[in-house]
């Protein structure tokens, strides 16, 4: 059973539907023995970081989902905030994040292409550059490009989970992976046929 965790932050509805026109159905949820179940775990977000990690940590589930990501190796997906708060920290907040990758999240805000600074939000659709083989990205149409909507963007300390880099003025992370763990900065539920391969891969796992 694959599972959304509801923290209450997120398009859960265009995730769970697009599921569904893949063959796969879905559970949105923030229930802890619902959670318990899930062969597979999305987690997905729009907001500020430490919204995202506060909602987690008020639901009480930063426990439970370490011990299906780094215990149990359930695979899971998170999606743009889900993604960032998968790293160690971001500039926009104070929290900690639950630090699956040895990554931290940048502000474009401050930064220049052009000798201007970079408009914030990153927003609209960007061509993505392959950094690694790896089954989430396999059989996606030729030149995949994926929707974007966000001000900050994800630093790898790790080369190797570097999965996925799009450009922005500069070159930026835009998917990682390591092991059982996958996140996106992209919108794959808003990405057409690109997201729709994307999640059909990542079902498939």
């Amino acid at each position: 059973m694959i599972v959304i965790i509801d923290y209450g932050l997120g398009n859960l509805g265009s995730i769970k539907n697009m599921l569904r026109k893949i063959g796969y159905s879905s559970e949105v949820s923030s229930d802890p023995k619902i959670i318990e179940q899930a062969s597979k775990i999305i987690l997905p977000g729009v907001g500020a970081f430490d919204t995202g990690m506060s909602k987690l940590n008020s639901l009480g589930l930063v426990s439970l989902l370490n011990k299906k990501v780094i215990d149990e190796k359930t695979p899971v997906l998170g999606i743009c905030l889900g993604a960032q708060l998968m790293c160690k920290n971001s500039e926009e907040g104070d929290l900690s994040g639950l630090g699956w990758f040895d990554a931290e999240v940048l502000a474009f805000k401050g930064r220049f292409g052009n000798g201007k600074e970079l408009p914030v939000p990153n927003m609209g659709w960007l061509d993505i550059m392959v950094e690694k083989d790896n089954i989430l990205i396999e059989n996606l149409a030729l030149n995949p490009r994926f929707y974007f909507v966000h001000s900050y963007f994800i630093y790898s300390n790790q080369k190797e989970d570097i999965l996925l880099s799009s450009k922005y003025s500069f070159k930026y992370t835009s998917a990682l992976q390591k092991e059982n763990i996958y996140g996106v900065q992209f919108h794959p539920e808003k990405s057409h046929k690109y997201g729709f391969q994307l999640l059909k891969n990542f079902a498939a796992i």
